[in-house]
C-alpha cells in the first residue's frame, strides 16, 4: 500500500508539473513593466499596443519573443532565418480590448499613437481604411524608412539622396 501511495504521488506531481508549463502555442504571459522588446529593449507596459513571436530555428526549441509594438516585431521576425517557418505564430493586441489576436489575421488602424510610433492598432474586424497584414508590413517599412531619413537624424541629406528635396 505504501508503495501504491508513492506511485499516486509522483503520478499527482508530474501531472501537476505539466500543467503549469508553456503549451508550446499561442501567447504567453506578459510580465508588463518588467518584460522588455525583443528589438529596441523598450519594457513593455501598454496593454493594447504590444506583440509577441513564437518561433525558432528548426534545430532549436520554439520560444517566445516579446515586442512593444508590432513595427518591431515585424522588423526583427525578417532578420531571423526562420521567420518563414510554418511553426511561426506573429501575435498582437486588439487595440480596443487588450486581447491576443493572430497578427496575420488582424486588420490594423492607422493613426494610433503607439509605443515606437509606428501607428498600428490591431483588430479582428475589417473596417474602412483598415490594413491587412501584408499592408500593414509595407506601412511599417515606410515609416521606419521616414525615422531614418536623414532629416530625422540629424544629418543634412547628400548630394544622392534623391528622395528629399534639398532646401
Amino acid at each position: 500500500m505504501n508503495a501504491l501511495m508513492r506511485l499516486l504521488s509522483g503520478l499527482l506531481f508530474v501531472s501537476l508539473l505539466g500543467c503549469s508549463g508553456d503549451p508550446g502555442t499561442g501567447p504567453a504571459e506578459v510580465k508588463w513593466d518588467r518584460d522588455s522588446c525583443e528589438r529596441c529593449r523598450m519594457v513593455l507596459s501598454d496593454h493594447f499596443y504590444s506583440a509577441q513571436i513564437r518561433g525558432g530555428a528548426e534545430e532549436q526549441k520554439v520560444k517566445v519573443y516579446k515586442f512593444d509594438d508590432i513595427g518591431c516585431a515585424v522588423l526583427w521576425l525578417e532578420q531571423q532565418s526562420w521567420q518563414s517557418d510554418p511553426r511561426t505564430e506573429i501575435w498582437v493586441n486588439d487595440y480596443q480590448t487588450g486581447e491576443w489576436i493572430d497578427a496575420r489575421k488582424a486588420y490594423y488602424v492607422k493613426g494610433r499613437i503607439t509605443p515606437m510610433a509606428y501607428g498600428l492598432g490591431a483588430q479582428l474586424e475589417q473596417t474602412e481604411g483598415a490594413l491587412n497584414y501584408v499592408d500593414a508590413i509595407a506601412h511599417i517599412h515606410l515609416v521606419e524608412e521616414r525615422f531614418n531619413a536623414p532629416e530625422v537624424l540629424g544629418q543634412p541629406p547628400s548630394d544622392n539622396d534623391t528622395h528629399f528635396p534639398s532646401h
